[in-house]
């Protein structure tokens, strides 16, 4: 069961990410503050549930939450920048949007840079632990999903509307037959590691 809060009676937001592992399209991370007395059975770490209960989620969550922020780093920071930090940046960008500012941060995984003036703690398996950290992993993973769909009706060789970017069998095969796109991150190794193409 997914806890309320750490701290009671502070505005607390949790933070987390989706696309780290990913090949193609941006990171995303979202920052939620929840009311103390938030409560649906649904909620729970994105991973753990449905592509359908994740978006009814969202929708429950952007209605309910005090407070939510969702930010993108684009590939192209990611090159530049390497995925831990691109990904501790999106968290950053969502917690500076939101309309009420936090007075503590829970952060999913184990490494995080200080967000000036606010205090935080970093929990690993945090979005199976917290109940703020379980609604950022939806809104990461939704909005993310959401403009992963719109990118694939460009590039439908890719089949990003299925693996969302991440490093399938069918997507390397892609790039190993027509290259690469603008939304691939160059930096990471985007062809099989079996195969000797180029």
């Amino acid at each position: 069961m997914l806890k309320p809060f750490l701290h009671e009676g502070c505005r607390e937001a949790g933070c987390d990410e989706a696309g780290r592992g990913c090949l193609a399209g941006p990171v995303v991370a979202a920052a939620v503050i929840l009311p103390q007395d938030f409560g649906n059975e649904l909620l729970n770490d994105s991973k753990q549930l449905t592509e359908r209960q994740r978006n009814e989620l969202r929708t429950v969550i952007e209605t309910e939450a005090e407070a939510w922020a969702v930010a993108f780093v684009t590939p192209e920071e990611i090159d530049q920048i390497n995925i831990l930090q691109a990904s501790i940046l999106a968290m950053h960008r969502a917690v500076a949007q939101l309309p009420v500012p936090p007075e503590f941060l829970l952060i999913d995984g184990n490494r995080f840079n200080p967000y000036p003036g606010i205090p935080h703690k970093c929990i690993v398996k945090g979005d199976a632990t917290y109940m703020s950290i379980a609604a950022a992993s939806v809104l990461a993973k939704t909005h993310r999903d959401e403009y992963m769909y719109a990118i694939a009706r460009d590039y439908p060789d890719y089949r990003w509307d299925r693996n969302k970017g991440y490093p399938t069998r069918d997507h390397r095969a892609a790039i190993a037959a027509h290259g690469t796109t603008p939304h691939h991150r160059l930096s990471f190794r985007l062809l099989d590691p079996q195969l000797s193409l180029f």
